[in-house]
């Protein structure tokens, strides 16, 4: 596809406007959240002289601090494409969620030692029934907030807002942890606030670990969506004349783009004229079915002998042999050429055999021996896709 095919239509570019805005939207409406929530829990937890409802609201400056930066990257990776970027700037979303989770990291242990050092002293807590309520309506406030940004984080496809959305949720399950402390103190007199502060260092550091790890997986390039996958498979399958598709790879360029290219096998009849605009269907019609999400940069060809009754058998052999074979997953651009008497395949080897570059060279052994008067050239493919 060429650069003026790439570009997506006005309709895909208006999605992606309001993606961006409901995503801008809803992060400054948790900025707000999180900048009152911990104003007032600051105020509870000196009055009440709650380490525990202390280190609760700074976490939620954490979580604004958070939300601002997913802002900022939002704005950044919404940039157009240019000369020296031509995928555009989605990746920005990965580096900005990986400065979030190294913030909550440090949110969190601060936290663990503050809590460390309130072990070891004996500070007065007072709470009183105005105090309680106020950490009652946090918790609601927070299970609202959750709910409602890890909703709109599934509609927009963002990362960023699912990861604020469930860390909302936690923090509404840690301010009740507070609370059923400051009711045990209240009964029973016993003081349990440095521990809870423990337990919510320990669930923030678990989140920020959880959070970069997930975002070091993406930059390092993860396998595709089995659900995606197949989906273009079948928009693929589904176009006449293909007898095989294989070998989808997909690069990812931000949580809505990617690029990639896809494997089909086409009957060795078939003209130039043809091949052109079969693959330019596929890539129209993938690009289209998938919301302008995947474009399809390249779609190779295999050619498969269909006039040919002894390339036929051939090939019907030479996938029992291989297909023999522990581990080996799959078979597939099998051609033959008996003028050149050339035999080429591809061969997909489970990621979790012992020696998959040994059981290759078996398999093209085994493969030589049974056809010697062919030379054969094969592929070790890589297992990308469902």
């Amino acid at each position: 596809m060429t650069q003026a095919e790439t570009e997506l239509p006005s309709s895909s570019k208006i999605s992606s406007q309001a993606r961006q805005h409901s995503i801008v939207r809803t992060s400054v409406m948790g900025i707000a959240a999180n900048i009152l929530l911990a104003a007032i829990k600051a105020c509870v937890g000196t009055i009440s002289g709650s380490i525990a409802i202390t280190l609760d609201a700074v976490n939620n400056l954490s979580d604004a601090l958070s939300s601002v930066i997913t802002i900022v990257g939002t704005k950044l990776a919404g940039r157009p494409a240019n000369k020296a970027h031509p995928y555009g700037y989605g990746r920005i979303e990965y580096l900005t969620a990986t400065i979030i989770s190294l913030i909550v990291l440090y949110a969190g242990i601060t936290s663990l030692i503050e809590s460390g050092k309130a072990l070891f002293s004996t500070p007065q807590v007072s709470y009183t029934t105005p105090t309680l309520l106020v950490v009652v309506a946090t918790i609601v406030v927070k299970l609202i907030l959750g709910t409602y940004v890890k909703n709109v984080g599934k509609q927009v496809d963002s990362d960023s807002l699912l990861a604020s959305g469930s860390d909302a949720l936690f923090d509404a399950i840690l301010t009740a942890s507070t609370l059923l402390a400051a009711l045990v103190y209240l009964t029973c007199g016993l003081d349990f606030t440095a521990w809870v502060g423990l337990l919510i260092a320990g669930v923030i550091i678990k989140a920020g670990f959880d959070i970069l790890s997930e975002t070091l997986s993406q930059i390092l390039g993860e396998r595709i969506d089995a659900n995606l996958s197949h989906q273009i498979k079948e928009i693929t399958q589904a176009t006449e004349g293909v007898l095989g598709v294989y070998d989808l790879d997909l690069h990812n360029y931000g949580p809505t783009s990617l690029i990639g290219s896809i494997h089909v096998e086409l009957a060795d009849t078939t003209s130039a004229a043809q091949i052109d605009e079969l693959t330019r269907e596929i890539q129209h019609t993938v690009y289209e079915q998938t919301s302008g999400r995947v474009i399809l940069a390249a779609v190779g060809i295999y050619s498969q002998n269909t006039t040919d009754d002894e390339a036929k058998r051939i090939r019907s052999e030479v996938t029992r042999l291989v297909m023999a074979h522990n581990d080996v997953i799959q078979m597939h651009g099998f051609h033959l050429d008996n003028v050149k008497k050339h035999m080429s395949f591809d061969v997909i080897i489970d990621f979790g055999a012992s020696d998959r570059q040994g059981l290759f060279n078996r398999i093209i052994n085994d493969v030589q021996q049974a056809f010697p008067e062919y030379h054969v050239m094969a592929v070790l493919d890589v297992d990308t896709s469902d």
